[in-house]
């Protein structure tokens, strides 16, 4: 992805200015001193990051959209239930989407990129898994954040809305779905809803979905596993996560798509052991394998969301993302008829 564009409203002096005096005014109110400029080094159509030293190490600020704003409020939230796993917050305006923390460590990716060996995930989606189920009890709460509702019951209807948007699946263009294709889609609304059904009826209970799961949102720090950037997350699920996480571990390892390796399968069996207190372990990778064309959908309405608001060159430059999701889902839905 990008980081650069002049249609970002991160990039607007008079923004720029707002949050400089945000960043300072926060900073002061935690009795902390600044010792360095405002750095900006990321910017995304959907959020944006800045960094500054200071007299207690680096911190950070983020900034995200208005459709993914409830990310503040719900980091905020996470660090008062979950401390020990959550960035540590100085300052949050959920009103805006704006966030101040500390440093919370190194990236996870440093340490399975430069290898390709995937077990410092080990720890991490034991801990994720624990952390679904801790916060499986708060749905009310978390919906009340606005975290988007994308549980099975709602699913098979946002999935009617979505081929609503013809728009976004660029019919008969060179990176979108075919005709033949968006025919299919529509065909399989009943078979979507059964897989839901289905789905629901193994009876783990819905949690929160961090949305995007990869080695660049996960930290480590002082023997502390924290996860970041809950700007896609949403209300489903729980096995949804697994999506991005896999999709991670492809990348990280150069494999091609729905490649699935021992080593993979491993990290599945780390992830489902805190599950069986609800399942066997046959049912639970039975609900994974259901699970995969429903984490198509839920990806396809987190970027939906994102996607609409864009307009010009910016949409045209992530547009293709939805039709791919749209095939990915179908891939999935074979693989789960095939015998």
């Amino acid at each position: 992805m990008t980081t650069e564009s002049p249609q970002l409203r991160w990039h607007d002096p008079v923004w720029q200015k707002q949050a400089h005096d945000w960043i300072r005014a926060r900073a002061e109110q935690n009795s902390i001193r600044l010792t360095g400029e405002i750095q900006q080094p990321h910017a995304y159509a959907w959020s944006t990051v800045m960094r500054v030293e200071s007299e207690a190490g680096v911190l950070f600020f983020k900034a995200t959209a208005p459709e993914t704003a409830y990310e503040a409020a719900l980091t905020q939230k996470l660090g008062e239930w979950h401390p020990d796993c959550l960035p540590d917050l100085l300052a949050a305006e959920t009103s805006q989407g704006w966030m101040l923390m500390r440093d919370g460590g190194e990236q996870l990716r440093t340490f399975i990129r430069p290898t390709q060996d995937i077990r410092p995930w080990e720890p991490v989606i034991t801990r994720y898994a624990e952390l679904q189920i801790e916060l499986a009890g708060r749905t009310s709460e978390i919906l009340g954040l606005g975290v988007p509702d994308y549980r099975l019951s709602a699913l098979p209807d946002l999935y009617s809305h979505l081929l609503e948007d013809q728009h976004s699946l660029l019919l008969d263009q060179e990176q979108g779905l075919t005709s033949t294709e968006f025919q299919q889609l529509l065909a399989l609304q009943p078979r979507f809803q059964q897989i839901c059904a289905d789905l629901a009826a193994v009876g783990l209970p819905e949690s929160l979905n961090h949305g995007d799961l990869t080695d660049g949102n996960v930290l480590r720090k002082d023997g502390r596993i924290i996860f970041f950037d809950w700007g896609d997350a949403s209300l489903t699920h729980p096995f949804v996560s697994l999506r991005t996480f896999f999709v991670s571990i492809e990348i990280a390892l150069n494999l091609d798509d729905y490649v699935f390796t021992p080593a993979m399968a491993g990290l599945l069996e780390r992830y489902l052991q805190p599950w069986q207190k609800f399942a066997s372990r046959e049912v639970l990778l039975s609900a994974y394998q259901l699970s995969k064309p429903v984490a198509s959908i839920v990806k396809t309405l987190a970027w939906h969301k994102t996607i609409s608001h864009l307009e010009g060159a910016l949409r045209e430059e992530y547009a293709w993302i939805i039709p791919e999701l749209w095939k990915e889902f179908m891939f999935h839905t074979k693989g789960l008829d095939q015998p």
